[in-house]
C-alpha cells in the first residue's frame, strides 16, 4: 500500500488527530495509538455503544494498534522515548507547549530521531495571541467566519452539522505528513507540520473570502442559494425538492431548454449572470414555477438528460441505500472480536493498484502494549512490573 512500512506514533484523541491518522492508516501506515490506562480515548464511550463498543470510535480507529502508557509518569515518558526512534512520524493534538513540558520539544525529538516528522494539530496554531486557548469544532466554525455564511439573513449564524473543522484539520494534517514524507525521501530531513482548526476553516472560505478581499463587501447569507451564481439552489417539485446547480451560462441555457423556458434566453434582465444575480428572486420563481409541475424523480431524469447538474436532498437512511453510494462502498463492515460486526464509513480515496482495506478492527484499549514493549527490548518481568504499578495497561 502507499504508506506500507511507515510507522506513526499517534498521541491524539477525539476527532481531528484520529481522523488524520485514520486516513494514513487506511493507506497502509502502521499506527501506534498511545492511550492512557483506564480510560483511553474519550470517544471510546461516546456515540452509540453496541455490544460494548462505540461505533463512533470504531469508525476513526480501524487499522490502528493501541498502546496504553501513562505519560504523566516519568517511567511512562521514558518508555515513550524508547518507542519514538522506531517511528517515522509523530502526530499530536495537544495545546502548544505541552510537548515541550513532556520533554518532547523539537530539539528533543530530533535527538531521539533526527529525521522525525512531527505533526501538531491544535485549535489556533502554534504561535499568535490565541495559541494557548482551548478550542473545539464549534468555536473554530464561529471564529473563522464560516458560521456567518450559513443560513439566511433572517436566521442567526449557523454551524455545519458534522464537526467540519476537526475533519478538515485532520485532512490537512494527513496531507502535510504525506508531503513531508516525500520531502524526506529526497533530502533525508524531517520536518514539523503545524495545522490548526481555525486556519483550516479560514482556508475553506472560498469565493466568499476572495470577493471580500477584492472589494471589502461583507457577503450576506443566502441560504441554499449560491452566493455568486443564479439561478442555483433548491427548487420545489410536486413531491419535495430538487437541487439544481447551473454554474455557468452554458449550463443555464441547458436548464432553460430542459424546463421549457428557452424564451428567457432573449430576456435582457437575465442575459448575464450578474443580471441574474440582481434579479435572482425573479428568475428563481420562473424556474420554480416549472419544477413545481412535476416530481423530483422526473426532474432528476430530465435535467440529467440535458446535462444539468442536479440531485435529490437525501436523509442518511436514503444516502446509505443509494445505489451510487453502495457502488462506491462507502459503508464497510468489519468484525470486532467480542463485539460482533461493526459498520463504518468506507474509504473516500480509491487506489486501483492498492485498494484500502480494513486490515485491523478498532483495537481494545492497550491490546498491543505488550507486543510493542517487547519489540523495544522489555522483558516479561519489566512489563509485569509496569502493569502492576499502573504505568502501562495490557489486557
Amino acid at each position: 500500500m502507499p504508506l506500507s512500512g511507515i510507522r506513526i506514533l499517534d498521541l491524539t484523541r477525539i476527532i481531528s488527530g484520529p481522523y488524520c491518522t485514520a486516513l494514513l492508516a487506511d493507506m497502509g501506515a502502521e499506527i501506534l495509538k498511545i492511550e492512557s490506562p483506564g480510560t483511553g480515548d474519550p470517544i471510546r464511550e461516546q456515540g452509540v455503544v453496541r455490544d460494548g463498543i462505540s461505533w463512533y470510535f470504531a469508525n476513526y480507529n480501524r487499522n490502528k494498534k493501541s498502546v496504553s502508557i501513562d505519560l504523566y509518569n516519568p517511567e511512562g515518558k521514558a518508555l515513550l522515548k524508547r518507542i519514538i526512534p522506531t517511528c517515522d512520524v509523530i502526530v499530536e493534538n495537544f495545546r502548544p507547549g505541552v510537548m515541550e513540558k513532556m520533554g518532547l520539544g523539537t530539539e528533543q525529538l530530533k535527538a531521539l530521531k533526527p529525521d522525525i516528522i512531527h505533526c501538531s494539530i491544535n485549535g489556533f496554531g502554534s504561535t499568535g495571541p490565541y495559541k494557548d486557548r482551548p478550542a473545539f469544532d464549534f468555536v473554530a466554525q464561529a471564529m473563522s467566519g464560516f458560521m456567518s455564511l450559513n443560513g439566511t439573513e433572517s436566521d442567526p449564524p449557523l454551524r455545519a452539522g458534522p464537526p467540519i473543522s476537526d475533519l478538515v484539520a485532520g485532512l490537512h494534517g494527513a496531507l502535510g505528513i504525506a508531503a513531508s514524507l516525500v520531502r524526506r525521501t529526497r533530502t533525508g530531513q524531517g520536518d514539523t507540520v503545524n495545522v490548526s482548526l481555525l486556519s483550516s476553516m479560514v482556508s475553506m472560505l472560498s469565493f466568499h473570502a476572495s470577493n471580500f478581499l477584492a472589494n471589502g463587501v461583507v457577503p450576506q447569507r443566502t441560504g441554499n442559494d449560491h452566493g455568486i451564481v443564479a439561478p442555483y439552489g433548491l427548487f420545489k417539485t410536486t413531491d419535495g425538492q430538487v437541487t439544481i446547480a447551473p454554474s455557468n451560462d452554458s449550463v443555464y441555457n441547458k436548464l432553460l431548454d430542459a424546463t421549457g423556458l428557452a424564451e428567457l434566453k432573449k430576456h435582457a434582465r437575465f442575459s448575464t449572470n450578474a443580471l441574474r444575480m440582481e434579479h435572482r428572486h425573479e428568475i428563481k420563481a420562473l424556474v420554480e414555477a416549472k419544477t413545481q409541475t412535476e416530481s423530483t424523480e422526473y426532474w432528476i431524469e430530465r435535467l440529467n438528460k440535458f446535462g444539468v447538474p442536479c440531485g435529490p436532498v437525501l436523509g442518511l437512511a436514503e444516502v446509505f441505500n443509494d445505489p451510487q453510494v453502495q457502488d462506491q462502498e462507502m459503508v464497510i463492515t468489519a468484525h470486532h472480536p467480542g463485539h460482533g460486526d461493526v459498520s463504518m464509513l468506507g474509504f473516500p480515496i480509491k487506489f486501483d493498484a492498492t485498494p484500502s482495506t480494513c486490515r485491523l478492527p478498532a483495537p481494545e484499549l492497550g491490546a498491543d502494549t505488550r507486543n510493542i514493549l517487547e519489540s523495544i527490548g522489555l522483558n516479561t518481568e519489566e512489563i509485569k512490573r509496569f502493569q502492576q504499578e499502573g504505568i502501562i495497561f495490557s489486557p
